[in-house]
């Protein structure tokens, strides 16, 4: 039912053999049924190593700023939101794809600009009037 690649878009799919799944008992509250099953699923994906991923999006998703992924490059998705392991399973290879579609949008570049000559003027005349209303303050005038 989870098994299978994960596909991402139509040019990009991971295969199995490069996820790693572990099951887990969950945390929290929940009963016996929590205590006795584990049904967590704890996946490990290396973004850094991975020969599926093209170069440019295995450096925009290490270069974000993730706690779920470690200093060597692997990310790590602790599923626990259902009560089966089908359900989790489902749930942490979803969010695997989310986590990698975020990062195939390229950012913009960001462009440096130049304040316009009007605005320069205006902060500057806004300036020389602010420094006219203090010049005329004085520790006298408040006596």
């Amino acid at each position: 039912m989870g098994t299978g690649p994960v596909t991402v878009s139509a040019q990009l799919a991971i295969p199995d053999g490069e996820i790693v799944e572990r099951f887990v008992r969950a945390s929290g509250a929940g009963g016996q049924n929590v205590n006795k099953v584990s049904t967590a699923v704890e996946l490990r994906f290396d973004v850094a190593g991975s020969p599926s991923l093209p170069e440019p999006l295995r450096a925009r998703l290490l270069a974000r700023r993730d706690r779920r992924v470690t200093s060597e490059g692997v990310l790590v998705i602790d599923a626990q939101r259902f009560r089966t392991q089908d359900r989790n399973r489902e749930d942490a290879r979803e969010r695997l794809a989310e986590f990698i579609r975020a990062g195939l949008s390229v950012p913009k570049a960001r462009k440096a600009t130049k304040p316009t000559y009007g605005s320069t003027l205006r902060r500057l005349d806004a300036k020389k009037g602010r420094a006219q209303v203090k010049r005329g303050r004085s520790t006298r005038n408040w006596e």
